[in-house]
């Protein structure tokens, strides 16, 4: 994450799925990647912004509404299959595959804000702030008080930590 930009980069997710016995492998795959990176886009970039008078939607194209992108999709993206646990009632012991890969995409939104949490506990910031979801690039800025004595500072020595970048691996 560098917190100047509020751009971030997602290296690598490990995704564990319990099908049930898969009928089709391959479009498992496909089926949980999918959800996982709609979840990506709810929680970070799908922000959606309304007329107060109107209520009219303002965000109704990709000028203003962000969904993701090929850069929002992990580097190193990794599924795998629960094995040997069929699911006696269904369908030829399968198991639904949508809701569980969309809401682990809330591992990278967590992820964020502890970096977050990291780089202004740096800047001398350790008071609790709020996060929303959407966590847009601008959120990210406006959520990393930058002083300018930090930043001045972290011009004459610049280095990823000076910088505002956190590199975060969860497990």
């Amino acid at each position: 994450i560098d917190c100047l930009t509020g751009e971030y980069k997602i290296i690598r997710s490990d995704l564990l799925i319990d099908a049930g016995d898969s009928l089709s492998p391959d479009i498992d795959v496909g089926q949980t990647e999918g959800a996982f990176v709609m979840g990506l886009g709810w929680l970070l970039t799908e922000k959606f912004h309304y007329d107060t008078e109107t209520g009219q939607t303002l965000t109704n194209r990709t000028w203003n509404y962000k969904p993701p992108l090929a850069k929002d999709i992990p580097e190193d993206f990794r599924v795998t299959f629960l094995q040997n646990r069929p699911n006696p009632h269904g369908v030829l012991r399968t198991k639904t595959l949508g809701e569980s890969p969309l809401v682990l995409a809330f591992s990278v939104l967590f992820a964020l804000r502890h970096a977050i949490t990291s780089a202004r506990m740096d800047a001398g910031n350790n008071e609790w702030f709020r996060m929303d979801a959407p966590l847009t690039l601008e959120d990210i800025q406006r959520l990393w008080p930058l002083k300018t004595s930090i930043y001045r500072q972290a011009l004459k020595n610049p280095s990823p930590q000076n910088l505002g970048y956190r590199i975060l691996t969860t497990r």
